[in-house]
């Protein structure tokens, strides 16, 4: 197989993956919930159906195998035969991982003996699990054989199931055109729904327009036949209630409405010949849609609309743009020059064109910053998937509470925030969420919650973990930094909250006294924190002892391309996200000295003061002219930085500084500004982080220590 098409097989591959774990997800919540969702596991199974066919296709062995036994299982499950369990879905989950697992081995180009063994576990494990024939009476014993004769072995089960469950089985007929069927079948099925299961859909071959098509559909449900036709009358020419032994024999008494709807007397006996599979070709288009119980090929079609575009292809138009608007600067200063000193007719065209460009760029430049953007829900899912898992190895009972998995960020900041969000989580559940015994005696429920919650606020994008456990312990932070001799006695009146809670972040600095597998050596939220700093984002920490805590992520919605403020500091020219800063002000007045940190009096609020002269060492020789403070914002809090001037704002695309230069502290990349120039990025974050979150004894430990 060629580069390209192990690309699209891999893409496939994971997106399949991801569609059958956010179902596992579902099912397991169900679970705990008491009830069952066949529908789930029926999307389950042509998850792993779907994924077995692609990786025999592309010769995937190990994952074909593995998604074979799978198919198996989850075909058992949902024809009843094996029962639900903890256990089961144990597998099933661990099964993901293997997956995952598998795939990458396939991105590398062979499976090497970790993943192997992996794969042998959840086979074995697999073995283990019994199945057997589910209890109950024959179907045979119960509806009329004609219409079994017409159904999959998975609807038989459904129909057995309804009918088991007391439930009333109800033909109803429709007709939909051929050009909107799809569109029009899956509205009809969301409605039924709310009524109950439909079991199947069938063409009944009687329709007398060759573009129109007759369907029946067989719907269990709990409701009168009243109610039936109340919601679905206006669709169907016929509704009626199909006799089964569970019934008597007989319809149960139909409501005068329904009786209207009915035909002759033919018609009162179940279904009829016109349902088996001899059906007219515009029939057998209905048999393609059902499959093995299978929904509309309506998902197929929203798939040939959408094309996968490969991240980095965008990165490089990206980077076209960033150069297309270099060069727009450039027409611009042309244009006023030709104006100036030439021609001002030809000078005002310039500029006119200059305007049409700067419209189509932004087109452009919106356009491809939406290609980049995706869903938080996608790393939510699997986050979810490691909040269960953890909960289960610490025999904890949480519950997770996701809410804003719709909001839209960057790629490749999706791709960098897994790791440390799960680190975050993990520690909520081991540090923050206490055991059963202690949550009762604090008169909490024993199931912990923890709230995973995403919103775009203005250009950033905010995540916030938050707990109902015990809190951060400040006075166990405080003594294991006084242990470490990161702080001493004398200066713990100095630190604020927010310092003592940044005490957390620092490299094996652990509350725990014991060591597990999941946490308490120290190691993990350090880098958490660099993750989020690389990513230009900063962490914000609150906390109330007994209560819980929160931790709130502030993120750039797009590392690719946005608007800067070019500032100057001697000789070099800066450039600081327009999206971080809330206004530029003349530096009035004399400054003052408060716990190390130099700050002044901005409209009654004292606001930190970085000089980024002094910050990056650039030069003694004092500042020609009044400086200029540049009010920055880092989620709710806000520092100033000391310029010597400001040249003005620019479109940037933003480009990494290398592995050499990675380690500069200031600076999260560098762009190109025109006539040969260069100018560095400054990370607002980092540069917060370092001059106005910590004092200045603590600083040099931190940096140096």
């Amino acid at each position: 197989m060629n580069d390209t098409s192990r690309d699209e097989f891999l893409t496939e591959a994971q997106d399949i993956i991801e569609v059958f774990a956010r179902n596992l997800l579902a099912i397991d919540a169900a679970f705990k919930r008491g009830s069952s969702e066949p529908a789930l596991l029926n999307e389950a199974f042509r998850a792993m159906h779907t994924l077995k066919g692609l990786a025999s296709l592309f010769g995937a062995v190990g994952l074909t195998s593995l998604t074979h036994r799978l198919e198996d299982l989850l075909d058992e499950m949902r024809l009843g035969r094996l029962e639900l369990s903890a256990e089961v879905l144990d597998v099933l989950f661990g099964a993901v991982d293997v997956c995952h697992q598998l795939l990458a081995s396939e991105k590398g180009g062979g499976e090497d003996s970790e993943v192997s063994d992996g794969v042998q576990k959840i086979l074995d494990s697999l073995a283990t699990l019994q199945t057997g024939k589910a209890p109950g009476s024959e179907l045979v014993d119960l509806v009329d054989p004609n219409i079994l004769a017409v159904l999959t072995e998975y609807e038989e089960h459904r129909l057995k199931a309804n009918i088991d469950s007391g439930l009333r089985l109800y033909r109803v007929r429709v007709q939909f055109d051929l050009m909107t069927i799809d569109k029009e079948l899956e509205g009809l099925k969301d409605r039924a729904r709310q009524l109950g299961e439909v079991i199947t859909y069938l063409p009944t071959g009687e329709a007398t327009d060759p573009e129109v098509l007759e369907l029946d559909l067989i719907l269990a449900s709990g409701e009168e036949i009243s109610v039936i036709v109340s919601l679905l009358g206006e669709e169907a020419s016929v509704i009626e209630e199909i006799p089964t032994l569970a019934t008597g024999g007989v319809p149960r008494e139909s409501s005068p409405q329904s009786s209207s709807l009915l035909g002759g007397d033919e018609e009162a006996h179940g279904l009829r010949a016109p349902l088996s599979r001899e059906s007219p070709a515009s029939a057998r288009s209905v048999e393609s849609l059902r499959g093995e119980g299978l929904s509309s090929n309506s998902e197929p079609q929203v798939a040939r609309r959408a094309v996968r575009v490969d991240i980095h292809k965008l990165d490089r138009l990206m980077n076209v743009v960033g150069e297309l608007s270099i060069l727009k600067g450039n027409l611009y200063t042309s244009a006023q020059l030709v104006r100036s000193e030439f021609d001002r007719q030809v000078g005002g065209e310039l500029h006119r064109m200059h305007r049409i460009l700067e419209r189509r760029l932004q087109d452009l430049q919106n356009g491809i910053l939406e290609m980049r953007m995706v869903p938080l829900g996608q790393m939510f899912d699997r986050l979810a998937r490691g909040v269960r898992q953890i909960s289960r190895d610490l025999g904890k009972e949480v519950r997770l509470v996701v809410t804003g998995a719709e909001t839209e960020i960057d790629k490749l900041i999706v791709e960098e925030l897994g790791d440390p969000l799960l680190h975050m989580l993990r520690n909520a559940i081991d540090h923050g969420i206490e055991d059963a015994s202690s949550r009762e005696a604090a008169q909490k429920n024993v199931a912990g919650t923890i709230a995973l919650n995403a919103y775009q606020k203005g250009s950033h994008v905010m995540i916030e973990v938050e707990d109902d456990g015990r809190g951060v312990d400040e006075e166990k932070l405080i003594a294991r930094a006084i242990e470490r001799g990161i702080v001493d006695e004398e200066s713990l009146h100095t630190l604020s909250k927010d310092e003592v809670y940044g005490l957390m972040f620092l490299p094996g600095l652990s509350t725990r006294d014991d060591v597990s597998e999941v946490s308490g050596r120290g190691v993990g939220m350090d880098v958490v924190k660099t993750n989020i700093s690389r990513l230009g984002g900063v962490i914000d920490v609150q906390s109330e002892q007994g209560i819980g805590a929160k931790m709130t992520l502030t993120l750039p919605v797009t590392l690719a391309i946005f608007r800067a403020l070019l500032v100057q500091v001697h000789d070099q020219v800066f450039a600081i996200a327009l999206s971080s800063i809330s206004e530029v002000v003349n530096l009035e007045g004399s400054t003052r000295e408060v716990e190390g940190r130099e700050v002044t009096t901005l409209r009654g609020i004292t606001l930190p003061l970085c000089r980024l002269r002094s910050f990056f060492q650039l030069t003694d020789e004092p500042t020609s002219g009044k400086p200029f403070v540049v009010v920055a914002k880092v989620g709710e809090k806000r520092i100033g930085f000391v310029v010597d001037s400001i040249a003005g704002q620019q479109d940037i695309v933003k480009k990494t500084l290398g592995s050499a230069l990675s380690s500069v502290r200031g600076f999260s990349g560098a762009t190109e500004l025109g006539n040969q120039r260069v100018g560095l990025v400054l990370d607002v974050a980092a540069i917060f982080e370092e001059v106005a979150t910590w004092g200045e004894g603590l600083r040099m430990v931190v940096n140096h220590g």
